[in-house]
């Protein structure tokens, strides 16, 4: 046959429809690109081929960021990869695709709606920059919904597709035994519910906020995660009346002074406060022109004072658990800790070919890009092309709060628990250009800097508070 006849026989098996295709052992290794980085990284000839008395060279479970992250690149050294992602419904029946929590129903939205309610702080200021804007301007939330919901949709679709190119497979709506070499759990966490009347009947949780079919009114937000006091920034920037019921402290795990200077910049701009306080019950009303708000039981924990308000919308964001449970791992004796999380060594579990990543490991950073991180490295090991292992010191982070809080290495209390008197702090109060004109709070942006007085002053915590911190 001639070249054209022979490539399209190649292209029909392949896929590849340039020539040269290179093999390696029986192992198809790609086209000439491909082979060529191969060859330079010296991945060739060393990728696995899948052992004859398993399905799968790698059975991923879980297809959120990690997840994915770690399966598409063990299919592109070679491994033969099946990639198991389910989503059980919240209580109201929220579900969404391929992608977990980040991509549908976490940092991609969030982010999208900051930036909405950023733009609508941008409109008070543009007067001053000489922008003649209309008084009667509003927002809509369905517009927005739909756009945000449309965006993820496309990125949904995008995962898809990359999992198609890699030869991955779709067993939807199948019932089937896999069996694999090795197992990554990357089940990630949902939020927690209080055990109290009305909960889960009444109130909605971040899983649920971003599809929200309604603009959600005035919205009590309980907890003071980063979850809450995010959500709460963007709908009280959004216009809504916005209170948030708070335990104890705010922002647990990060530095309490910029926690506190957080806080105090959402109260300045209007967001109510209930602290501290604990719910007790909630109950739906049901008035007489059919609308439905919610009646919210409650306790003062300084004075134990019990009093009740009423809201539209309960959105609850005290915590989230990890998805490790009814998933088999007490069959095969994988050890989790009392409070679900699994911990491990260089990911891999106390079983030697069960490895865990993401937000589901006990003590590690449950961010996105470090779970991205560590599936990629844990799959290249798998694969034998690489060595390195996942570093979780010193990842840094942001909080989308109305004023970003951004932060790396050590809050001033855990230095100080660890260095004592050989800490030394550095900090500063800060008046961003932008904000001269407008004439906003000259008091309120805010650097802080955590230095090992023993260590010739080296920054062992940064924390900054101020517009655009996270960039």
């Amino acid at each position: 046959c001639n070249v054209d006849e022979l490539q399209a026989v190649f292209q029909k098996s392949t896929g590849i429809a340039t020539l040269p295709i290179v093999y390696c052992k029986g192992t198809l290794i790609g086209d000439f690109k491909t082979s060529k980085e191969s060859i330079l990284y010296g991945h060739i000839c060393q990728r696995k081929t899948m052992h004859s008395d398993y399905s799968y060279d790698l059975i991923v479970i879980g297809g959120g960021s990690g997840g994915l992250a770690c399966a598409k690149e063990a299919a592109e050294q070679g491994l033969t990869v099946a990639l198991l992602d389910f989503v059980k419904p919240t209580p109201l029946g929220t579900s969404w695709g391929l992608g977990g929590t980040c991509v549908n129903v976490g940092c991609i939205p969030k982010k999208l709606m900051h930036q909405a309610s950023l733009l609508g702080e941008s409109i008070h200021d543009a007067n001053h920059y000489g922008w003649e804007i209309n008084e009667k301007y509003s927002h809509s939330w369905e517009k927005m919904k739909d756009n945000v919901q449309n965006h993820i949709g496309s990125i949904n679709f995008g995962y898809r597709v990359q999992l198609r190119d890699r030869k991955a497979v779709d067993r939807r709506g199948r019932e089937t035994i896999l069996t694999a070499k090795d197992f990554v759990i990357s089940t990630g966490c949902r939020p927690r519910y209080p055990d109290i009347p009305g909960a889960k009947e009444y109130c909605i949780s971040s899983d649920d906020l971003f599809s929200l079919e309604r603009c959600p009114g005035k919205t009590l937000v309980i907890g003071a995660s980063y979850v809450a006091l995010e959500c709460a920034g963007f709908l009280s920037g959004l216009g809504l009346d916005v209170t948030v019921m708070v335990r104890s402290i705010l922002l647990r795990g990060f530095d309490q002074d910029m926690s506190e200077r957080v806080g105090k910049y959402m109260a300045d701009t209007g967001i109510k406060f209930i602290r501290p306080a604990v719910p007790l019950r909630i109950e739906a009303m049901n008035l007489d022109d059919g609308k439905r708000i919610l009646c919210v039981d409650y306790t003062m924990l300084d004075n134990g004072i019990k009093a009740q308000e009423k809201f539209d919308t309960v959105l609850l964001a005290i915590g989230r658990d990890p998805c490790t449970e009814n998933i088999g791992l007490e069959n095969i004796g994988v050890i989790v800790e009392k409070n679900g999380y699994i911990k491990t060594i260089g990911e891999r579990t106390n079983i030697s070919n069960i490895y865990a990543i993401g937000d589901i490991l006990y003590d590690k950073p449950e961010l996105t890009p470090a779970a991205i991180h560590a599936g990629r490295l844990l799959a290249k090991r798998l694969s034998n092309v690489s060595t390195l292992q996942c570093d979780y010191e010193n990842i840094p982070t942001t909080i989308f709060t109305p004023l970003e809080y951004s932060c790396c290495g050590l809050s001033e209390e855990v230095a100080t628990e660890k260095l004592g008197d050989d800490v030394e702090v550095y900090h500063a109060q800060f008046m961003p250009l932008e904000w001269t004109i407008p004439h906003r709070d000259e008091n309120s942006c805010y650097l802080k800097l955590i230095c090992n007085k023993r260590d010739q002053e080296r920054v062992i915590g940064i924390h900054l508070l101020g517009p655009s911190s996270g960039e």
